[in-house]
Order: C-alpha cells, then structure tokens, then sequence
C-alpha cells in the first residue's frame, strides 16, 4: 500500500474516531466543545502530514522543540485532568449535554496547575500541536498549525463564557487572577 492511501486511511480513521468521540459537543454549536473538534482534527493533519520524518534527526533544533513541547503536552494533560477529578467534583447535575462527564465539575477548580492557568488541557494542545508542526515544519504545516492555534483560543474563550454562565462572579474573580495559557503572560 502507498504512503499517500495510509495517510488517507489514518485520516480517515482518525477522523472516525474524533467524530464519535466529539458527538455530543458537534450536536451543541457553538459549545466549546464544537470548537476543540476542529483544533482535534489539525492536530491529526498535523501528525499525519509529519509522522514520516520522526527521529529520524532527534537532536535537530526542530525535533529537540517538538519532543519538549510534546512531553509538556504530557505533563499539562496529566495535570490537569487529576485536578479536575479530585477537585472538581463532577456530577450529573449539570445538565449540559455538550460536557464530557469529568467536564461536568461543580466546584471552581482553582488549585494545583490551575492556579498558574485558566486551561491546561488546552495549553496542552496548544503544545501538541506545535510539537507535531516542529517534526518537519513546512509551510502547509505553518498553516494548520495556525489555524489549529486559533481554534484552540476560541475554544477556551468560549469555555470560559460557558464558566461564567455556571460560577459566576466566582469565575470572574478567577479570571482577574490567572492568564490563560501561559502563567504571568497570557
């Protein structure tokens, strides 16, 4: 089989999979959720467009970016979504559809990594993303990378309007104390 029909069916497959694992959001737009499904689907493209060249050069100044930025994404997740089931007290009482069931906390989760940034889980993919852009950076990747980027700034702008309809003036409170990716810059 060619390369180019294994990316198409990685692809393919991928996109399977992030499609039934993103039903309940897709049926929501305009939820956060709709808008993490598209920045899931450039960080597909962008690891099937560079999955060939991987540590094939693994001390290149790109390659040392990608695994670092890679590992961070690692950490973040981990970190987390830990805090979010320890401390977010998920449950069904929160009646939105579009929420994965962790996602359904009912206690401001203001501790641990949360402290220094409003999301982690998508500073996450925000690290995601770059590292699979710095594989094998091209300009077709900048573009995906860039898109996926603003994806992911949307999505967490509107989890945070999602937030402050839930919390309140609690979350506001939040929000003048923590950025929103990065700590003590944005």
């Amino acid at each position: 089989m060619s390369r180019l029909l294994i990316d198409i069916f990685i692809m393919l497959a991928g996109s399977a999979v992030l499609l039934w694992w993103s039903r309940k959001p897709l049926s929501h737009p305009g939820s956060h959720g709709f808008y993490r499904f598209f920045a899931w689907e450039g960080i597909l493209v962008l690891f099937v467009l560079n999955h060939e060249p991987w540590g094939t050069k693994p001390f290149s100044a790109h390659q040392t970016a990608s695994w670092i930025l890679m590992l961070a994404s690692i950490l973040l997740v981990y970190s987390g979504h830990r805090a979010l089931r320890q401390q977010g007290t998920a449950s069904g009482e929160r009646q939105d559809g579009s929420l994965y069931e962790f996602e359904k906390t009912t206690a401001l989760v203001t501790t641990g990594i949360f402290k220094y940034i409003r999301h982690p889980m998508y500073t996450s993919l925000l690290a995601l993303t770059w590292g699979a852009y710095f594989q094998a950076p091209s300009q077709i990747g900048i573009v995906v990378a860039i898109v996926t980027s603003f994806l992911l700034l949307l999505t967490a702008k509107t989890d945070e309007r999602e937030c402050l309809a839930y919390f309140g003036e609690s979350y506001a409170h939040y929000m003048q104390r923590t950025h929103r990716f990065i700590p003590h810059i944005y």
